[in-house]
């Protein structure tokens, strides 16, 4: 039995991950991080048209990072969960450091030669 839990994990991990991997979805997210947004506001915000962010709407919904309700003709998206916007400013620092690692480490290279 824990072996199915951990293999479900497993796949729902994944399926974060590929979701959160589209720049878009990126961006998406940081909008709605202190707010709930309509689709327009969304789109106004990031320049994006109605059908893609729609698009990328849909997939974050799917893999349950965001939710969506109805008010009208209009549909407001939030997070379901601020771990999402831990876990991705977490994965933004680390690439942060790792970028000023490696920048540090190629300007070593260049003195050394």
């Amino acid at each position: 039995m824990e072996q199915d839990v951990a293999a479900q994990l497993q796949e729902l991990h994944a399926r974060v991950c590929k979701a959160i991997a589209d720049p878009k979805r990126l961006l998406i997210i940081n909008e709605l991080r202190d707010r709930e947004l309509s689709v327009g506001d969304i789109c106004d915000a990031l320049h994006f048209s109605q059908s893609n962010a729609s698009q990328h709407l849909a997939v974050l919904r799917e893999r349950g990072i965001v939710s969506a309700r109805r008010a009208g003709s209009n549909v407001f998206y939030s997070l379901r969960s601020q771990k999402i916007v831990q876990a991705v400013d977490l994965l933004r620092e680390f690439l942060a450091e790792d970028l000023a690692d490696r920048s540090a480490l190629s300007g070593a290279m260049t003195i050394e030669l």
